[in-house]
């Protein structure tokens, strides 16, 4: 039950253009920064907007092809879109925005149905209530029971929880992830929160600018972004501008008037590094890519401290190299103001 797309379309002055696949079972993050099409990609997607070339196609049958001529319309699609403000029928209470959902059944199954639906959802306590007498999370597991009302095939989630608050939100986490694993068909996820991907899709795909880069698993996007966008996306504190070194495996860091050894070989294409703040420490007696750094101010988090470093060789009005440490590595430095920083070969990702 594999979902391909595979469309290109135009939107005034911004191209969209997508190359991707989810399969049975699979939830697939689609990563990008604010504007580059992934709300665009799942209304085509869905069918409520009509790529201008290309092809989509679910479970074997063909949903839209430009050359072909086809484009079904959303309610032959049987694809489950769950949009950002869930869209929910305000003059119908819960259960009458379920049951419309299940106009195909008889009366006596339809009432069967919707329970179940109810049930499954948690919301028998709320099925005579109206949208505005709901909570976000009541009004988010609504529109899933509507959803899934219509048997779809797939489900495309934009953004589920992007109006709620951090502790609502990691609730209805939890509960819509116990819900997908029980999902057979594809899951097409966008999201701008690394973490949120990371926790719920087994792989991801960035979106820069309308196209699309080839999936890969957040793992592999962890360790190896490729781009400078995708470092970005992936949470990469530290993004600079490189040159090849003096030899191979060796970087220059114009800006901080460093020489960096990698673990890779330089190659002509690529043009940043890419360091996590997590993998900037202090450095121990003798180990590679040490340098000494002045500490420009340091920010308390809950359970690590940012610091802001400035390499001591680094050219006036250069980035600053931000340290991530637990508070209690922190409060054991003997010099706040001042340490030999460091990052392992393997840490430093070069990026196009």
């Amino acid at each position: 039950m594999a979902l391909t797309v595979q469309i290109q379309k135009r939107y005034g002055d911004f191209r969209l253009d997508v190359d991707l696949k989810a399969e049975a079972g699979e939830a697939l993050a689609l990563l990008g920064a604010s504007g580059c099409g992934k709300s665009a990609t799942l209304k085509c997607v869905a069918g409520v907007d009509r790529p201008d070339r290309g092809r989509i196609e679910l479970d074997g049958q063909v949903l839209f092809d430009s050359a072909a001529g086809i484009h079904l319309p959303p309610q032959r699609r049987r694809v489950g879109f769950l949009f950002q403000n869930y869209a929910l029928f305000p003059h119908m209470t819960v259960e009458q925005n379920i049951a419309v959902c299940l106009g195909r059944l008889e009366k006596p199954r339809r009432r069967v149905r919707t329970a179940e639906l109810l049930a499954l959802l948690h919301l028998k306590n709320q099925a005579a209530l109206y949208p505005r007498q709901l909570s976000g999370g009541q009004q988010q597991r609504t529109a899933l029971a509507r959803i899934l009302a219509a048997e779809p095939r797939a489900l495309l989630l934009d953004e589920p929880f992007s109006a709620l608050d951090s502790f609502l939100k990691w609730q209805l986490e939890q509960e819509l992830r116990e819900l997908l694993d029980r999902f057979p068909g594809p899951v097409v996820w966008v999201s701008h929160d690394r973490g949120e991907a990371y926790r719920n899709c087994s792989r991801v795909c960035v979106l820069e600018d309308g196209k699309s880069a080839p999936a890969a698993s957040m793992a592999e996007l962890m360790a190896n972004p490729g781009t400078a966008a995708a470092a970005r996306l992936s949470g990469c504190e530290n993004d600079i501008s490189v040159r090849p070194g003096p030899a191979p495996d060796l970087v220059e860091v114009p800006d901080w008037g460093l020489v960096l050894q990698t673990a890779v070989p330089w190659s002509k294409d690529l043009t940043s590094l890419g360091i996590r703040a997590a993998h900037v420490h202090p450095a121990e007696p003798g180990e590679p890519n040490a340098f000494p750094c002045r500490v420009l101010r340091a920010v308390e988090d809950v359970f690590v401290i940012h610091a802001a470093l400035c390499p001591e060789s680094a050219a006036p009005g250069a980035p600053p190299l931000w340290m991530e440490l637990p508070k209690e590595d922190w409060a054991i430095l003997p010099d706040r103001k001042h340490l030999l920083a460091a990052v392992r070969p393997e840490d430093l990702m070069l990026l196009k």
